[in-house]
């Protein structure tokens, strides 16, 4: 895995084989920051990366020059992982919690501008974390919630609902308050 884009450009991530994910491919991540680029001014930016696994999407947010994001996976290793690259890369503005997603989103109080969700495929209620978000008021005025997820899940009828994208395997789907339909 690299990183794509911004100060941190080129570095390569190698996580251990024995992480439990399945992490964004590389151009599937370079196709949703080519999408946000067209919304979003990164240096304002407040983000929370939920079911973080590797911390790519992290680490690619931070590269582009978020003021801050906030990394959650319940898995030991994962947060382990993504505390070392952390250090190892030097980067200041990364929080890593060690949380289950769902008892975190019932009790957060912090809003973010973007809220990126790469649950496991297989996750029982999944196609709850929009309602999640969007119950507990996680996203700014302008924020966006955006989940990964397989081809099976449709969420163009969820009244946030603002567009879908499909990456070969890899589902993108964008929810927002306040940002027209896209066709």
């Amino acid at each position: 895995m690299r990183i794509i884009s911004g100060s941190l450009r080129g570095r390569r991530l190698n996580p251990p084989a024995n992480l439990p994910v399945r992490p964004t491919t590389d151009m599937a991540r370079e196709s949703l920051f080519n999408i946000l680029n067209n919304y979003v001014d990164y240096e304002d930016c407040s983000v929370m990366d939920l079911f973080a696994g590797t911390g790519a999407v992290s680490v690619e947010f931070v590269s582009r020059g978020v003021k801050d994001v906030t990394s959650v996976d319940i898995n030991n290793s994962c947060t382990d992982y993504i505390k070392t690259v952390v250090s190892q890369l030097g980067i200041n503005n990364m929080h890593v919690v060690r949380a289950d997603v769902f008892d975190l989103l019932k009790r957060a109080y912090k809003t973010f501008d973007i809220i990126f969700a790469d649950p496991p495929y297989a996750l029982r209620d999944l196609e709850r974390l929009p309602d999640m978000v969007f119950e507990r008021n996680l996203l700014n005025e302008d924020g966006i919630f955006i989940l990964e997820h397989p081809r099976e899940f449709s969420f163009e009828s969820h009244p946030h609902f603002w567009q879908h994208r499909a990456y070969g395997k890899v589902n993108f789907t964008f929810f927002a308050q306040q940002l027209e339909s896209e066709e």
